[in-house]
């Protein structure tokens, strides 16, 4: 875990002025997710990175606890609060096992761009569905295992991903089939009502599961 926090506090100002990848897919898949969201749940966003999701999610609910292993992806999101004036968001900086981030306690939960991030899949998806309410939803983005349309650039980065995680500058990164992640999502006591892939190609799999009672 030190090297990913190591390798994440390095990159947070460069991740912080990074333009998003896919804005119609971003968009698309945030405007789902406020399908599910009531103006009185409280929501739990794990790796929230500088915050930028849990703001525009902000007025949409009561509370947003938004957590990051990064401390200084949390101090960007906490300064970025500040300027926009958004007080119902509490920024910390934890990984998804972390005390901080609280119990069983909330009606939604939020893992967009991180469980391929996660080395211990099952363990991790088993922390979450804890963290959600009876009848809640976990809402996901995860991106998986190439296949065919993939684009050039991404193939020629999987080929020199070893590499680049070899000297310290790329993560560790699992990139599943979609059948293993949403099997494992299941088992963790969910049950999927929604997916999709946002962007196609690589896919990053939109999955909204309910915790089951």
């Amino acid at each position: 875990m030190q090297e990913a926090l190591k390798f994440w506090d390095k990159a947070a100002e460069n991740y912080a002025r990074s333009p998003i990848s896919d804005k119609d897919s971003y968009e698309y898949t945030l405007g789902r997710t406020k399908t599910y969201l009531k103006k009185d749940d409280r929501v739990l966003e794990v790796g929230c990175g500088t915050g930028s999701t849990a703001l525009l999610l902000s007025g949409s609910v009561a509370h947003i606890t938004a957590s990051d292993l990064s401390g200084n992806m949390i101090a960007i999101a906490r300064n970025k609060a500040l300027e926009q004036g958004v007080s119902n968001i509490n920024f910390v900086a934890s990984d998804v096992f972390g005390d901080s981030i609280g119990d069983g306690s909330y009606d939604v939960v939020l893992a967009l761009n991180l469980i391929h991030l996660i080395e211990d899949t099952p363990a991790a998806l088993k922390r979450l569905s804890d963290l959600v309410k009876p009848g809640g939803y976990f809402i996901s983005k995860t991106v998986c295992k190439p296949g065919k349309g993939t684009p050039l650039k991404f193939r020629l980065m999987l080929m020199a991903l070893p590499l680049m995680q070899w000297f310290g500058k790329a993560p560790f990164v699992k990139f599943m089939e979609i059948p293993e992640l949403e099997r494992h999502v299941t088992q963790a006591g969910f049950k999927i009502i929604e997916t999709g892939n946002h962007p196609f190609a690589p896919p990053s799999r939109y999955i909204v599961a309910k915790r089951l009672m």
